[in-house]
């Protein structure tokens, strides 16, 4: 497994970066062989209205079929920020883990592990699904993104879905946490 601990627009320390390793490394060991890599990004938020500006994000990539694994946590401090974010890992890694000895235990003829999904069951009963609690209607109005852009600021939306006048296909723009955009269109099937 190659882990790479970087820092955004900073140098890392070595006693962080040794942190970010063994704290990650734990999540990242759940699933054993199935990793291929692992990679931490660490910085600051420059915004001075920020109290928790030490940002962790990490994405454990595993080998296909698997999924990729990601989190993104804040702290006033760096190494609660990695913390946070080992401690999703690991719930989200386990999850994945136990979704997936089900699996292969069903596919082997055998009993499933009652006594696992009952304890995983235990683990996440406090947290509860998300549900759809609003329904929104809207004319799609066939435009160009710079005209899409100009709406979602006028909106004040973190996104914006709009027909483009080039492929007349629904777009979806969204502002990226640097302050840019990103624009999601469909492949034509």
């Amino acid at each position: 497994m190659e882990m790479i601990v970087k820092g955004r627009h900073m140098e890392v320390r070595p006693d962080i970066r040794a942190y970010a390793e063994e704290k990650v490394g734990k999540a990242a060991r759940l699933l054993n062989s199935m990793v291929m890599d692992v990679e931490v990004e660490l910085y600051h938020e420059r915004n001075r209205s920020i109290e928790k500006n030490q940002v962790a994000e990490a994405t454990i990539r595993t080998k296909h079929p698997g999924p990729v694994i990601r989190a993104r946590e804040s702290a006033s401090d760096m190494k609660a920020a990695i913390d946070l974010v080992a401690g999703k890992l690991e719930r989200q890694a386990s999850k994945f883990k136990g979704k997936l000895d089900r699996k292969n235990s069903a596919h082997a003829g055998g009993p499933p592990d009652v006594g696992a999904a009952v304890a995983e069951e235990d683990e996440f009963a406090d947290e509860t699904p998300p549900v759809i609690v609003k329904t929104k209607s809207m004319e799609l109005k066939p435009m160009d993104a710079d005209e899409a852009i100009l709406q979602l600021e006028l909106l004040g939306h973190d996104f914006f879905v709009f027909e483009s006048s080039e492929n007349a296909m629904v777009n979806v723009l969204y502002k990226r946490r640097d302050g840019d955009y990103g624009l999601i269109v469909p492949k034509e099937a």
